[in-house]
């Protein structure tokens, strides 16, 4: 078996200490003898040898004084370069790549090295970094709009209110405006609220065992004043299963996977909402026949704040962080969520589940 680098680096070291130290004794050892020899003095073999020992010591101390420097100083030039990019990366500065031969142009061969592994180390830490932070600013930026956005219309139609000679009938128009703007408001901060739980690692999740197609009809039924008013045709057809799960957080799902799919669907349109049990999984798939989306904004249909052209448009009253609280507690449940759909056809939502998620 080929012995590790790092033993031969540890047994290398040790080698060369015990061959420094030698050579220091029995220096010491020759400069005593000639000391004596002139003095005209013999010490006991006790104080002689001590006397021996300490100075091989001095001067193994006085060789690492002076060549220590010249033979490190290319081992201080790494560390130095290491310590460099963490001073930067604890400043912000995320643009570090440290050049991946850097350990062995310092004199450390071997791609398993320690040193080698720590360049790696730093690197992989910088990327993940700079992506954590751009998502960081991007997502400021996608709040500072959605805020900024309705903010905008309060205040103006606020400054329009203060026009005496305005009809009431515009009047209560504008009101309207801006109670609308209001409840837009508070359901984003809801929903950012919400992500910062779930993605906390202090959320607790509680998990019982219940029926899930009890659940579904419940909530179905508590969106019938909403899909009623539309004229839209909902046809549910639910196996008898039971499943352990987060019950709170799941209905979080299913209210809004329904409630997008009766907000998408145009009037006297249809709404099927599917629950199926294989042996360890269950299906459940919720269906529209609204606009559809397009292929190309499909990968991207679960990220926060997107929103897709035709389908996720402001007009529809969204935040574009629905679908990704729904796959955040999916995700939670060991479980998945995808879509299907063909723009002017509609969309299909599918969520699996393990019956038993840990």
């Amino acid at each position: 078996m080929k012995p590790e680098p790092g033993i031969l680096h540890i047994a290398k070291n040790v080698i060369l200490v015990s061959l420094a130290l030698f050579i220091c004794w029995t220096g010491a050892f020759y400069i005593t003898r000639s000391a004596y020899s002139h003095i005209a003095w013999q010490p006991h073999e006790l104080i002689a040898f001590l006397i021996n020992a300490m100075l091989g010591f001095i001067l193994f101390g006085l060789c690492i004084t002076i060549i220590g420097p010249l033979v490190k100083g290319r081992e201080y030039e790494f560390f130095n370069e290491l310590i460099e990019a963490l001073k930067r990366i604890s400043r912000g500065d995320f643009r570090v790549n440290l050049d991946s031969t850097l350990a062995k142009r310092k004199g450390r061969q071997g791609h398993d090295h320690p040193f080698a592994q720590l360049v790696e180390g730093i690197n992989d830490m910088a990327a993940n970094l700079k992506v954590m932070e751009e998502l960081r600013q991007e997502f400021i930026s996608n709040v500072s709009h959605e805020i900024g956005s309705p903010l905008t219309s309060i205040s103006g139609f606020a400054r329009a209110l203060k026009d005496t000679t305005m009809d009431q009938e515009k009047r209560d128009q504008y009101l309207t405006i801006i109670e609308t703007e209001c409840v837009r408001l508070s359901r984003l901060s809801d929903n950012l609220m919400k992500l910062a739980v779930l993605d906390s690692s202090e959320h607790a999740s509680q998990q019982t065992s219940y029926r899930l197609d009890r659940q579904l009809v419940t909530l179905v039924l508590s969106c019938e004043p909403q899909w009623d008013d539309k004229k839209i045709e909902m046809n549910v057809e639910l196996e008898e299963v039971e499943i352990v799960a987060d019950k709170d957080l799941m209905i979080q799902v299913w209210i809004n996977l329904i409630h997008n799919a009766i907000k998408f669907t145009p009037k006297g349109g249809k709404i099927d909402i599917f629950l199926t049990q294989s042996e360890d999984e269950v299906n459940v798939r919720i269906t529209d026949t609204g606009p559809g989306i397009a292929p190309q904004d499909q990968p991207r249909i679960f990220e926060r704040f997107y929103k897709a052209d035709q389908s996720r448009t402001r007009t529809a009253g969204g935040s574009g962080l629905g679908l990704s609280i729904v796959q955040k507690i999916v995700e939670m449940h060991d479980g998945s969520v995808s879509v299907s759909s063909e723009p002017g056809e509609g969309a299909a939502f599918t969520v699996q589940l393990p019956i038993c998620s840990v």
